[in-house]
């Protein structure tokens, strides 16, 4: 094992501007709000799961099935479309089912919008350029933080207050679009060259 900070940092802060769980929080305290509650553990140990899992299978699994990475990221910028003209607009496009904390802690908290096609994408790019093991760390820290937001959501909103709420999940809307925007374009590329 090699470990190298700075791949390690470099991917970490990659994958935390993809997953951006400080811009999910106006999402997760909507969550909390219609579920009464969330599993901060769980759903940080699923979304790290779910993410190393792909670092290490993603390709087979997408072989397997006969998709390429390009298509899936192209189709995981359409969910990151939808979710932002959510935040923006203040409209809801997802139909909720009636579902428990747990169901919502798994999904969307864990995937899509923690471990989503943005994230998955990012860790087989990143797979391409570092060792293994530093996006592993970098993956590990990223988990932990998430975390820490997901347990801290209740206090951020107190600070911020709903008009402060409203803000962020509009500018991050808009970021997000534009993060999807990214992904389509670059991808859709790829798909006819």
């Amino acid at each position: 094992m090699q470990f190298n900070f700075k791949e390690i940092f470099t991917a970490f802060m990659i994958l935390f501007a993809v997953i951006d769980i400080i811009g999910n929080i106006p999402i997760v305290i909507d969550l909390r709000k219609k579920m009464g509650q969330i599993q901060s553990e769980k759903a940080s140990v699923i979304a790290g799961a779910i993410l190393i899992v792909f670092l290490f299978l993603g390709k087979s699994i997408l072989n397997l099935i006969g998709i390429d990475v390009n298509s899936f990221a192209v189709a995981g910028s359409f969910i990151l479309f939808f979710i932002a003209l959510e935040m923006i607009l203040g409209i809801t496009l997802y139909k909720q089912e009636e579902q428990s904390a747990v169901t919502a802690t798994v999904f969307p908290l864990a995937f899509p919008l923690i471990a989503g096609p943005g994230s998955l994408t990012t860790l087989l790019s990143l797979r391409a350029e570092f060792r293994t093991e530093n996006i592993i760390v970098a993956v590990l820290l990223n988990v932990i933080l998430i975390y820490v937001v997901l347990k801290t959501s209740s206090t951020i909103e107190r600070l911020i207050g709903q008009n402060g709420i409203n803000i962020i999940r509009k500018v991050f809307g808009v970021i997000l679009l534009a993060i999807a925007v990214k992904l389509f374009a670059h991808n859709i590329k790829a798909l006819f060259i």
